[in-house]
């Protein structure tokens, strides 16, 4: 006999699992699981991460603890809101030979559809994986042919003054938000001057 394990969440404090909970129980009844274990996340949504779903995370855990064999759900949104969090989730649950029923969508991976199923969704979600890399290099490539320096702004400051000021004795702090810039960037301009490094800058003994 299989043992089952259901995930139930909802994403008020005002809804309730209990319809959930009753129609998985009698659907496990009907092909014969045994409910091993009931996982429970409420007022949590499906968009945040294994870390703030606690019930989620221990499942995933016991999963790989084989305390159960079969995982069921209601739908494919209670346990993510994306496909890329399903088949995350799958690969979480198929790695330790634990398979997927969901509710809604008529899927059981206990079954040979169920598995070919499983298979499609992996396919469509490296699609998306790749469609997502495609428009971000696309955009990369966009804005350097615009002419647009990408990473981190810099923030150009005049060496002569900051060590000018320097040698009246301000102090590193004083500078950084006297020139807008953080402690580290005075500190680099300093060490640059006297190593005689910036343009234009002799170098200076501070």
């Amino acid at each position: 006999m299989k043992r089952a394990a259901l995930y139930l969440r909802v994403s008020t404090k005002e809804q309730t699992t209990q319809n959930q909970r009753r129609e998985l129980e009698r659907v496990a009844e009907a092909k014969g699981w045994q409910i091993s274990a009931v996982y429970e996340d409420e007022g949590i949504s499906g968009a945040k991460g294994r870390d703030k779903r606690p019930a989620y995370d221990r499942m995933l855990k016991d999963a790989v603890r084989a305390r159960f064999d079969v995982l069921m759900s209601w739908d494919v949104s209670r346990l993510g809101r994306s496909l890329t969090h399903l088949v995350q989730a799958l690969d979480d649950l198929h790695s330790n030979s634990v398979d997927l029923y969901l509710h809604q969508q008529a899927i059981d991976t206990t079954t040979p559809s169920g598995k070919a199923m499983f298979q499609m969704t992996g396919v469509f979600a490296e699609f998306e994986r790749s469609m997502i890399r495609e428009r971000v290099m696309s955009g990369l490539a966009r804005a350097v042919s615009n002419g647009q320096r990408l990473g981190r702004p810099t923030i150009d400051i005049d060496a002569s003054n900051v060590c000018l000021d320097r040698s009246k004795g301000e102090s590193i702090r004083h500078l950084a938000e006297k020139y807008g810039v953080s402690v580290g960037k005075i500190h680099q301009t300093l060490h640059l001057a006297k190593q005689g490094m910036i343009p234009g800058v002799k170098p200076v003994i501070l």
